[in-house]
């Protein structure tokens, strides 16, 4: 039988990539944390959804998610082994807002989260990525950050998911209307 835990964690610490072990609410663990949430969040939002292309950019997401939260755990740089995250993932993000930001209008103000599931997931999934931004502005500050584009990344992918959720719900009205 295959085991699914090594125990190593009892004593309350967690490995990095490196030879170091970390109390488990330590900065870098707190923000692996929150980013693994986010992805998490948004493939409860991705689960929602049955739109391939959509479904297909929050998988994207969630792989580029991966790649941050290895980052976050990487004590020195190793780019040969753990490439950094490269500027384009941050353009592409910038070109689906524009991509999806360009079929929906702007609110006149603050929306309520949870006109429609997938909306609200997409709020949740904003949400949390807005926290994993805070946590790793904290590992920036503290000098633990090895990359220069996680913070540009989360900061555009709250973006993202702020327009997801006005697309999604836009998107559920229109179906709404064509049903009646």
């Amino acid at each position: 039988m295959k085991k699914f835990y090594t125990s190593e964690g009892d004593d309350g610490t967690t490995g990095l990539l490196g030879e170091e072990r970390v109390p488990k609410n330590h900065p870098r663990i707190q923000a692996v944390g929150a980013v693994d949430e986010a992805s998490a969040a948004l493939g409860l939002a991705r689960a929602q959804s049955d739109n391939p292309d959509l479904n297909q950019l929050v998988k994207n997401v969630q792989e580029d998610l991966n790649q941050i939260m290895t980052l976050l755990v990487l004590v020195k740089p190793n780019p040969d082994k753990f490439p950094d995250l490269q500027k384009s993932r941050v353009l592409w993000l910038e070109e689906m807002i524009k991509q999806y930001g360009s079929v929906i209008e702007p609110p006149p103000g603050f929306i309520l989260p949870g006109e429609s599931v997938p909306s609200a997931a997409f709020g949740l999934a904003r949400t949390i990525v807005r926290r994993a931004e805070r946590r790793v502005i904290q590992l920036h500050q503290d000098g633990y950050l090895v990359s220069e584009m996680i913070l540009p990344y989360l900061n555009r992918l709250s973006s993202l998911c702020f327009v997801l959720e006005l697309y999604t719900f836009n998107n559920q009205l229109s179906r709404v209307g064509n049903n009646s």
